[in-house]
């Protein structure tokens, strides 16, 4: 097909299109269609880990004047929501429990114990070190005694025993996709009965505090007068995880204020706890609404009526490393586009075949203002090569989804030409910003900030850099979604955007731990983990793989905000961007992490065992510096749509599972530490997706900075 082209000179323009049109017919015959990564359902059994805190050596204290109060937390997320601890041996440098804790986990999810050692205080409690343990390195039947040398120099030493033995409970399906696991959600329903006689008038305001350990929703407070006739809206749902035996705990507090007697009477406020109950919500038959009476102690108790539900294993989130059904179905149309793109630009004398098309994808980097009005002209010089139509993807970070994001506004945008719009983009650029701090602007973003919060969402300043953004680039109020931008891309008529945005964690260097999250007009997600969700559940809450509460699709202007990613950093970030180098004292008042595993060839030989490790904190006021520095007091924050589901206990196997980590003196941080690794890491790590098999990537650096 290419022969005639081959023959004569080749215009140095097209030569990469060219060499991705060759390597995709070689890549055709030598490769063989594997298909996509789907979900599956897998059975495992469960285990009773019984956890024996015995001793502990040599411990030194926080206080200089008395010796170390030590008791011991035991954390296991992944069998129970609640946080363990020993009783407190007061004043002894060897402090003996020799107390027994029982746990049942499950062996399909990483299973990871924590023990914190810690001095007890009158205020604030001081970690003295913690331990972090992989239960999967166990085996079955065998008694484990583990000495953890906490201090070498000063022979500070904690003795554990374990024991890890098989559980009677049948084993249980989960649903995976080899990196995160899906375990069954209850729903549990109820209300508070009023009560038709009452033995005696209580005094005082009275409510019922309901919680259920390890569930989606926090504790929930209802007024509550037994000879009261008012309804106070008192019912109430709760979402736990099934494998966890969820119980829903209830309390009955009492508040009474009482008037003090002097020259300055005040109003002193007095709780009392009546009584407390509980109720096991595996105990409740599923589906059938039964009424209970919660005994609460001293004479007490509360009338409830309750319904368990099971919810459907039809999850709200799509787990795979595929790509979604829109875009497979995109890639088909898309490829007819391109076939006669290639053929008009390379001079063929027939369209490449529907699988010798390759799939290229043109990728702008970040740079505010800079690389929107760059990646302008590079679509405008691709336009005029007659070549925009051979691109299947359109990638960018920061200041290039800023020119995407108004570009697909338009569903015909890149059949017209681009001039237009490049002077549109021009006049809005070339303004005056004063507007956007006027009266009538500051009212605006006043109204739209606090319905925000209204509406039970974090306001950021990422959000208010949003609507700030929406006037830089509109100058007037953008009512457009994301997910309207699916009319752009229904008939493949352009190529299918991807915008990137940097996941961070609080108090974390951006070298320590950044990822990348993916939105596009169908779905936004991770792949990494291999877990999207409907553009339109966009910042809508989920547990579990179910949608929890429905929320509005936020306006594109707060995701431009958001995609900023300038605005993920920290303090310590920016002064390595622009001094060159991090704040390097930080490193002495960091926690120490060290391996202390005994038999480190045994970690070749499984490698989806976690090392053993020590953590010894760096001091609370050393902390609180080092928190200063790296704390994202602008980044943004939406709901978490992974929330409630667990790592697979072998999920560092999956190949598509990448764990992004930047070196700050690496090769890849050429041109400025963790900006770079944003952008070069993001837009082409966006363009790695199972399915689309990209051949061509044409990366951009259209600016610097912000």
């Amino acid at each position: 097909m290419l022969h005639e082209l081959l023959r004569g000179p080749v215009p140095p323009r097209v030569l990469p299109f060219l060499a991705a049109v060759l390597f995709q017919r070689k890549e055709r015959k030598e490769r063989k269609e594997t298909g996509f990564y789907h979900w599956r359902w897998e059975k495992h059994p469960y285990y009773n880990l019984t956890v024996k805190v015995l001793r502990a050596r040599n411990i030194r204290g926080t206080d200089l004047l008395s010796k170390a109060d030590c008791y011991v937390e035991l954390k296991l997320p992944t069998a129970s929501p609640v946080v363990s601890r020993t009783q407190v041996v007061d004043n002894s440098d060897n402090p003996e429990w020799n107390e027994t804790f029982q746990y049942r986990i499950h062996s399909a999810v990483k299973n990871i114990l924590e023990l914190t050692l810690y001095d007890k205080d009158v205020l604030v409690s001081d970690e003295l070190t913690s331990v972090v343990l992989d239960v999967g390195g166990m085996k079955p039947g065998q008694p484990l005694l583990r000495t953890f040398r906490l201090n070498p120099e000063a022979n500070e030493e904690l003795d554990v025993e374990f024991y890890l033995e098989k559980c009677s409970d049948a084993p249980t399906e989960v649903l995976t996709n080899g990196v995160l696991v899906v375990h069954p959600c209850l729903s549990l329903q109820g209300t508070v009965n009023r009560e038709e006689k009452s033995k005696e008038k209580q005094q005082g305001n009275c409510e019922v505090k309901l919680s259920v350990p390890g569930a989606y929703e926090k504790q929930l407070c209802i007024p509550w007068r037994p000879d009261s006739e008012q309804d106070y809206g008192n019912s109430f749902v709760f979402h736990a995880d099934k494998e966890m035996h969820p119980e829903l705990q209830v309390e009955l507090e009492q508040t009474i204020f009482v008037l003090q007697d002097g020259v300055n009477p005040d109003i002193e406020k007095h709780t009392t706890v009546l009584g407390l109950g509980t109720v096991p919500v595996n105990s409740l038959p599923i589906g059938q609404e039964v009424d209970r009476i919660v005994p609460l102690g001293e004479g007490q108790s509360l009338d409830m009526s309750l319904k368990a539900e099971e919810t459907t294993w039809d999850l709200d989130i799509r787990l795979g490393f595929d790509l979604c059904k829109q875009e497979r179905e995109f890639l088909d149309r898309r490829k007819k586009i391109v076939s006669e793109a290639l053929k008009k630009a390379l001079n063929l004398r027939e369209s490449p075949g529907k699988d010798e098309v390759p799939v290229i994808a043109v990728l702008g980097s970040g740079g505010g203002m800079r690389a929107l009005t760059s990646f302008y002209g590079s679509l405008a010089g691709l336009q005029q090569l007659g070549l925009l139509d051979a691109a299947m993807y359109l990638c960018g970070i920061s200041g290039s989804t800023w020119c995407l994001s108004t570009l697909y506004q338009d569903p015909n945008w890149s059949q017209k030409d681009l001039q237009d719009a490049i002077s549109r983009a021009q006049d809005t650029v070339s303004s005056s910003k004063g507007g956007a701090f006027s009266p009538e602007r500051l009212k605006y973003y006043f109204q739209e900030l606090n319905a925000m919060e209204s509406s039970g969402r974090k306001v950021s300043f990422t959000d208010l850099w949003g609507l700030l953004v929406e006037y830089f680039l509109q100058q007037k109020e953008d009512p457009s979604k994301l997910s309207d931008q699916q009319e752009a891309v229904k008939w493949a008529q352009n190529p299918y955007p991807i915008y990137a945005a940097v996941n961070v964690r609080p108090n974390i260097s951006s070298g320590d731990f950044a990822e990348w999250c993916e939105f596009t007009p169908y779905e936004v997600g991770f792949r990494k983990y291999g877990a999207f969700i409907r553009t339109e559940d966009f910042d809508s809450e989920f547990f579990m793989g179910r949608l929890i509460q429905k929320r509005p699709e936020p306006r594109i202007c707060f995701l431009q905000g958001m995609w900023g990613s300038a605005f993920a950093a920290s303090l310590d970030d920016i002064f390595l961007k622009v001094v060159g180098i991090g704040l390097g004292f930080l490193d002495s008042f960091k926690d120490v992490i060290k391996v202390v595993d005994d038999c480190r060839r045994f970690h070749f030989r499984d490698p989806t065992r976690l090392r053993t490790r020590l953590v010894t904190p760096g001091g609370p006021l050393l902390q609180l510096f080092q928190d200063f520095f790296t704390s994202r007091v602008t980044c943004g924050e939406t709901f978490n749509f992974m929330q409630g589901l667990y790592l697979h206990k072998d999920y560092v196997n999956v190949k598509k599972f990448v764990a992004w980590r930047a070196d700050p003196h690496g090769r890849e941080l050429v041109f400025g530490g963790w900006w770079f690794f944003y952008q070069l890491s993001i837009s082409f790590g966006s363009s790695a997706r199972k399915g689309c098999g990209c051949h061509l990537v044409i990366q951009l650096f259209l600016g610097s900075s912000v």
